[in-house]
C-alpha cells in the first residue's frame, strides 16, 4: 500500500512537472522570444565565465547610440511615457569638425520637441544667413525670418557640447536609461529583430529585449548593413581649422567661398572662435605629417579666402591643429525590417555643405514621434511594422530636398574646367545677388523653413534658364549657343534632380503617406473616448482601407 502511494505521489508530481513546463514555454513564445534562441543566447553569454546576462524586456525601446539623432529621440520618446534604454559607446564629449551648424529648420524641430534650451548655454551663436564670395565679388543672403519670433534664427556650436547638453536632457527623465557599451549585433528571430546583444566597457556582456530597437550609431555603423542597402561615396574631404579672434565680413553669418578647385567655409562655433572647413576633392588629401598640408593651404587655399580673414587663417595653419574628415554621402535604401528601425546618419547621409544633416534627423524625430502616439502598445508587432513603413514615406519630403540641395549645391559651387559648368557655377552666384524672390526661395530650401521638392525643381530650372539668358543677350556668338543648350543639359545631369524627386515622392507614396496621416487625425479624434484595445481595432481599419 506504501508503494503505491509513494508510485502515485511520484507519478503527480511528473505529471505537474511536465505541465509547468508546457505553461513556462508558452508564456515564452508569447513574447515573442522563443526558448531554443534564449538558451543558445545565454549559453554564448556565459559560456567563458565572465560574462552575464539580463532581461531587458522591460524596455519599450532600445535606441543605439546617443548622438545627436539618438539623444533627442531618447528625450521625446522618453517623455511620451515609453521606458527607453539606450546604449553609446563613448560618453565623453565628442569632438568633431561637423555637426555645428543647426539651419533654422532645424532648430524650430528642437522647439516643436522641446529641446531648445540645449543650444543654451554652450556659448552657441546665431546664424542669420549665409555671405557668398566668387572672385572678388560678395553678395549676403539672410534666412527669411520675419515670421518667426526672435529667438528662431540659425545656430552654431561646438558639436560635443550641443551632444553632451542632449544626453543630460534625456537622463533627466526617469524612464530613460543611458548606458556606455557597444552593440556587438542585433537579436533576430523569425525575421523580427527583438533586441541586441552589447558590450560594457569593462567587457561583460549582456543582451536587451524590446519590440522596437532604433540604430542611430553614426556614419561608421557597423550594424546598418542588416537594415539597409548601404551605398556609401566618398567625393571629397574637409580639412578642419579653427580661427581665433577673427572677425567675419559679416557677423552672425556663415560664409562660403566659391573657390578652386570647391568651397570653403567659414561659420562662428563660439564668441571667439570660427570653424573653417576647406574642401578637398578626390578619395586622397595631403598629409598633414609630413608638410604638404599645411603646404597646400597656404599657398592654394590662401590666396582665395577674402582679406578679413587671410592672417587668422594662416595663423591657424601655423598653429597646427589640422583635422580632417571624409565627406560621406549615403541616399536612404532601407530594408523594412519587423522590430527595427534607422535613424540619423547610420541611415542616410549627404554632403555637409549646406548643414542641413541635423534638421533632417530632427525632421525624422518629428515623424516618428507622431506616428508611435496612437500606438499604446509597442508589442502589437503587425500594426507597428506597418507604422515603421509608412515612416519612410512621411520623411521624405524634407529630406529628399534637404539631400538633393546638398549635391547639387556642392557640383555647381565645386570648379570644373568644363565650359557650361562654369557658365552654371556663375549663373548661380548671379541669380543669388538678384535678391528678392531670387535669393529668398533657395535660401528657404538650404535653411530648412521650406522644403518643398517642387520648389526646389523651380529654382533648379530658373537657374539654367537664367544662365542661357546671360549666353544669349545681348548678341549671342556661335559658342554661345553651343554651350546654351549643354548648360540646360548639366543642370538636368546634376543628381538626376527630376528624377531623384520624383522616385522619392511618387504618386503612390503620397496617396499611401496621406492614408497614414488620415489614420493618425482619426485616432487622435476617438483617443479620449476610446479603449486601448478599441484603438488598435480603429487603426487595423484604417490600414485595412
Amino acid at each position: 500500500m506504501a508503494d503505491s502511494s509513494v508510485l502515485g505521489w511520484i507519478l503527480c508530481s511528473m505529471i505537474t512537472l511536465v505541465k509547468l513546463c508546457g505553461v513556462i514555454s508558452k508564456r515564452r513564445k508569447r513574447k515573442g522570444i522563443s526558448v531554443t534562441r534564449t538558451d543558445s543566447v545565454n549559453g554564448v553569454l556565459t559560456s567563458n565565465g565572465e560574462c552575464g546576462s539580463t532581461d531587458g524586456s522591460h524596455a519599450d525601446v532600445i535606441i543605439v547610440g546617443a548622438g545627436v539623432a539618438g539623444s533627442a529621440l531618447a528625450y521625446t520618446l522618453g517623455k511620451d511615457g515609453r521606458r527607453v534604454h539606450v546604449i553609446e559607446r563613448d560618453l565623453s564629449e565628442p569632438d568633431r569638425i561637423v555637426g555645428e551648424l543647426l539651419q533654422p529648420g532645424g532648430y524650430l524641430k528642437l522647439l516643436e520637441l522641446g529641446l531648445e534650451d540645449c543650444v543654451e548655454e554652450i556659448d552657441a551663436q546665431q546664424i542669420f544667413g549665409y555671405a557668398l564670395f566668387k572672385d572678388g565679388k560678395h553678395t549676403r543672403l539672410s534666412y527669411h525670418l520675419e515670421k518667426f519670433h526672435s529667438d528662431v534664427s540659425g545656430r552654431s556650436f561646438h558639436n560635443g557640447r550641443f551632444i553632451q547638453r542632449m544626453r543630460k536632457k534625456s537622463t533627466s527623465l526617469p524612464n530613460v536609461h543611458l548606458e556606455q557599451g557597444t552593440v556587438t549585433s542585433l537579436l533576430e528571430e523569425k525575421g523580427i529583430i527583438r533586441g541586441m546583444q552589447y558590450k560594457t566597457k569593462d567587457g561583460r556582456k549582456f543582451t536587451a529585449f524590446a519590440p522596437l530597437t532604433i540604430v542611430c550609431d553614426g556614419c561608421f555603423s557597423n550594424l546598418r548593413r542588416s537594415l539597409c542597402n548601404p551605398k556609401v561615396d566618398v567625393p571629397s574631404y574637409f580639412v578642419g581649422l579653427v580661427l581665433e579672434n577673427c572677425h567675419l565680413p559679416y557677423s552672425n553669418h556663415g560664409h562660403v567661398i566659391l573657390a578652386d578647385p570647391s568651397p570653403i567655409l567659414f561659420y562662428p562655433i563660439s564668441s571667439t572662435e570660427v570653424r573653417c572647413l576647406v574642401d578637398v576633392p578626390g578619395q586622397r588629401v595631403p598629409s598633414i605629417a609630413n608638410g604638404e598640408m599645411a603646404n597646400y593651404l597656404t599657398t592654394v587655399v590662401a590666396p582665395q579666402v577674402p582679406p578679413e580673414i587671410y592672417d587668422p587663417f594662416v595663423a591657424a595653419v601655423n598653429k597646427g591643429n589640422i583635422r580632417t574628415m571624409s565627406n560621406r554621402s549615403m541616399p536612404a535604401a532601407p530594408h523594412p525590417t519587423p522590430g527595427a528601425l534607422l535613424m540619423g546618419y547610420a541611415f542616410n547621409m549627404r554632403h555637409p555643405l549646406t548643414g542641413g544633416g541635423m534638421t533632417v534627423a530632427l525632421s525624422d524625430i518629428v515623424v516618428l514621434r507622431n506616428l508611435l502616439r496612437p500606438l499604446c502598445d509597442l508589442n502589437d508587432a503587425p500594426t507597428l511594422c506597418k507604422y515603421l513603413e509608412s515612416f519612410y514615406t512621411l520623411r521624405k519630403p524634407v529630406a529628399s530636398t534637404i539631400n538633393t540641395l546638398a549635391g547639387a549645391l556642392y557640383k555647381v559651387f565645386s570648379a570644373s574646367p568644363d565650359q557650361a559648368r562654369k557658365e552654371m557655377r556663375q549663373a548661380c552666384f548671379d541669380y543669388l545677388s538678384l535678391g528678392g524672390v531670387f535669393s529668398t526661395g533657395p535660401i528657404s530650401l538650404l535653411s530648412g523653413l521650406n522644403p518643398r521638392p517642387l520648389s526646389l525643381v523651380l529654382h533648379f530650372f530658373a537657374v539654367a534658364i537664367y544662365g542661357v539668358g546671360r549666353l544669349l543677350l545681348p548678341f549671342p556668338s556661335p559658342k554661345r549657343i553651343w554651350i546654351g543648350p549643354r548648360l540646360i543639359s548639366v543642370r538636368i545631369t546634376i543628381r538626376t534632380l527630376p528624377f531623384c524627386l520624383i522616385s522619392s515622392f511618387g504618386i503612390t507614396d503620397y496617396l499611401s503617406s496621406y492614408g497614414v496621416m488620415l489614420c493618425m487625425v482619426l485616432c487622435r479624434e476617438n483617443q479620449e473616448s476610446s479603449s486601448p484595445l478599441s484603438k488598435r481595432k480603429e487603426l487595423g481599419k484604417c490600414f485595412s482601407r
